[in-house]
């Protein structure tokens, strides 16, 4: 599935690349980063994403050329953190139980992005530096005088219906169902609903910045291409009023009254930014021969840990793709990983499961939960004859970690929560014939 997004809206390509772009000629220095005097009478200020001391190769900055430079604003009072959930995340119990969860309603009051966010499970601590929250949102409305950034982690956007307008520091962004975007820590933005009410997916990150992965034997292309991330050229917003700036930190949400908009950024550069990717152009890798692929095969991003291989964040995709391999049960296999899955869909069916898991709906299998193919699904791939078919209208992914998920107390009280998602491997039946020899 392409993305529906029709737009004239420029972009800078490549992943990480060291970006410039200004929005008024003559805002950028020629050379340095903070002259004596910033030209256009703007405000030079560094935004850094790493440590000052990180490797070359993962370090992460950018100079922003501004109207106003960040720190004005009044000061910041809690705000009503709704159902944003931060570590310990309710602090309920970790259960080896299957959990799905039905689509978030649309509110039936009006609710911006933030006020729509709600958080379904997470694992480690912002504080610490390591792990993760999943969210979903459901809005109906944009935020015209607010505006938002995060602290606690940089945030990926999954949207499940309806476009998002991203109006950031660094530029505009537009995604569209089966697009997703990357909006760092500290980055201020605000969310616009082009198509009215819109629902979707965030993962949020605590840990190493998301990356592209390392191919391995793959070779030097393959999977998600770096010249098709898109980065935003410089735009601003020169205005004054009355306007709200929202913070989230250590899960918690925190308002401050701001005169101005904050997107005031006339020029930047560097390589700490936003960025999209559209889904249809990732290059899929598959088996050939014999065997369903590992899910690793189809990873899109990565957070990794200091333990080679393993990742405090998976981003995987599971898309439309052929699948020839022969003498191959070819759905995925029944499987109890050290890896904990959080599930959601796009659009169409997952072909694991027919019934129960819908677009817009999640699912959550933690650490050794074991978990595969409903009784039909087992019973029509154990049968069905291979010839190469080609599986399409379906965009399923999942956020997968190392560590475990604790779900929110709303997660296990709500009604979304499906009580009987296990009742769909019941059906399973023996076929072993009892003695063979």
């Amino acid at each position: 599935m392409k993305s529906t997004v029709k737009t004239d809206q420029k972009y800078q390509t490549g992943f990480g690349n060291e970006l410039a772009t200004e929005a008024a000629e003559g805002a950028l220095p020629a050379r340095g980063n903070s002259p004596q005097k910033a030209l256009l009478g703007l405000y030079a200020e560094q935004l850094t994403g790493t440590a000052f001391t990180a490797p070359r190769e993962v370090n992460r900055r950018s100079w922003l050329y501004r109207i106003r430079p960040s720190v004005v604003h009044d000061r910041f009072v809690p705000g009503d953190s709704g159902l944003i959930r931060g570590a310990p995340f309710d602090g309920q119990p970790i259960t080896p139980n299957q959990q799905r969860w039905d689509p978030l309603p649309m509110p039936d009051k009006p609710s911006d992005f933030i006020d729509g966010l709600v958080t379904m499970a997470g694992a480690g601590d912002a504080t610490t530096g390591s792990g993760l929250a999943a969210h979903v949102y459901a809005c109906n409305k944009s935020m015209a005088d607010r505006y938002f950034y995060n602290v606690d982690g940089e945030m990926l956007f999954v949207p499940q219906q309806g476009r998002l307008h991203l109006h950031t520091e660094m530029g505009f962004i537009e995604i569209a169902p089966n697009e997703i975007a990357v909006i760092q820590r500290g980055i201020k933005f605000r969310v616009e609903l082009p198509d009215g009410p819109s629902r979707g997916y965030v993962c949020e990150n605590f840990g190493a910045l998301l990356r592209i992965p390392s191919l391995g034997p793959i070779g030097s292309n393959g999977l998600a291409n770096p010249r098709d991330f898109k980065t935003p050229v410089a735009a601003f917003e020169d205005k004054e009023g009355d306007f709200t700036l929202t913070c989230k930190m250590q899960g918690n949400i925190w308002d401050a009254p701001i005169s101005h908009s904050p997107l005031d950024v006339v020029a930047w550069h560097g390589n700490y930014a936003p960025y999209k990717y559209d889904l249809a152009d990732y290059n899929v890798i598959g088996s050939v021969s014999y065997d369903h692929p590992d899910p690793s095969i189809f990873t899109v991003l990565t957070s990794p840990t200091t333990s080679p291989g393993t990742a405090n964040i998976d981003f995987v995709i599971f898309p439309p793709r052929w699948m020839v391999a022969e003498n191959t049960y070819r759905p995925p296999w029944y499987h109890r990983n050290v890896m904990s899955e959080f599930m959601g869909l796009i659009e169409g069916e997952y072909d694991g499961r027919k019934e129960g898991f819908v677009p817009g709906g999640c699912s959550l299998h933690n650490c050794m939960v074991p978990h595969g193919n409903d009784g039909d699904v087992f019973e029509a791939a154990s049968n069905v004859t291979l010839i190469p078919e080609y599986i399409d209208n379906t965009q399923a992914f999942m956020f997968e970690t190392c560590l475990n998920y604790r779900a929110t107390q709303f997660a296990m009280e709500t009604e979304l929560l499906q009580d009987d998602y296990a009742d769909c491997w019941q059906g399973l039946k023996k076929h072993f014939p009892g003695d063979a020899s």
